[in-house]
């Protein structure tokens, strides 16, 4: 009884992880507090988020990729990511769960495919699986129905600005979402979260200068790429900061470029830069 606990609460800690890299963050706290963050949002994008992220993991272990890997949470947090996004933008149904189980396992493969090259992927096999399914949508809209509903106007202020900006980068649109997500990122890496907190500022800054619409600048779309970047590149050296500084630019650069061009950006602008 003993080992299988122990089994399950190793299991359970792995998928965690794998929900806490989708900030590059490698703790089962900050997965657990992502996780709440999304069931703020939606109660079917917490069960999407779970269920994507044990299919990229078991998708791992059959196909046998390391073992280091898959308990770092590496396999599964592209595929928490595709979780969130089919039921963001699609109606579920029978037919998108299935692709979503789909696409969470093919999530894996991309993912693994670029680290055996020794090329870091980060997102972009949830990038890759989410812009395939969205053509598909578009070419057969019977298949797969795209969510009606609106999103609510949030408020012009900085309170805003900062949690939408964290939590836009899952998909989700509120302030409660963003504060788990704020904390998640803290408790792991403080100094990731602080910043995480400076790109926003950055970003927002640069948005408000190119005469960006504002209630999408206090939203966080023109944000919410920058906290990748900043996390992806804190530390304490002085070239951490001026790289970060340099793809924060840039992330907000080519997210403007794709909004201009009406590209499904999701989280390539962090990628590129």
């Amino acid at each position: 009884m003993n080992t299988q606990l122990r089994q399950v609460s190793a299991a359970g800690n792995i998928i965690l992880k794998g929900v806490g890299q989708i900030m590059l963050q490698n703790n089962a706290w900050t997965g657990l507090f992502f996780l709440a963050g999304i069931c703020c949002g939606s109660w079917q994008m917490g069960i999407a988020t779970i269920i994507a992220a044990i299919t990229g993991t078991i998708t791992a272990k059959l196909l046998k990729f390391p073992d280091a890997e898959i308990e770092m949470g590496w396999y599964g947090f592209n595929a928490a990511l595709v979780g969130v996004a089919f039921i963001y933008f699609f109606q579920p149904s029978l037919l998108l769960w299935i692709a979503l189980l789909t696409g969470s396992a093919l999530s894996s493969v991309i993912h693994h495919f670029f680290f055996f090259f020794k090329f870091p992927s980060y997102t972009f096999p949830f990038i890759v699986v989410t812009w395939i399914f969205m053509a598909i949508a578009s070419q057969f809209p019977d298949v797969f129905q795209q969510q009606t509903g609106t999103t609510a106007a949030a408020a012009n202020d900085y309170l805003t600005l900062f949690t939408y900006s964290f939590g836009q980068v899952i998909f989700q649109e509120n302030w409660c979402a963003g504060l788990f997500f704020i904390i998640g990122v803290l408790i792991s890496r403080p100094i990731a979260a602080m910043y995480a907190i400076a790109g926003i500022a950055i970003s927002a800054i640069i948005a408000f200068g190119m005469k960006e619409p504002v209630p999408d600048i206090f939203q966080g779309l023109l944000s919410y790429n920058a906290v990748l970047c900043a996390i992806a590149f804190a530390g304490n050296k002085k070239e951490d900061f001026l790289l970060g500084l340099i793809s924060v630019v840039l992330s907000v650069i080519i997210m403007m470029l794709m909004r201009q061009m009406n590209l499904p950006a999701l989280t390539f602008p962090f990628v590129a830069a």
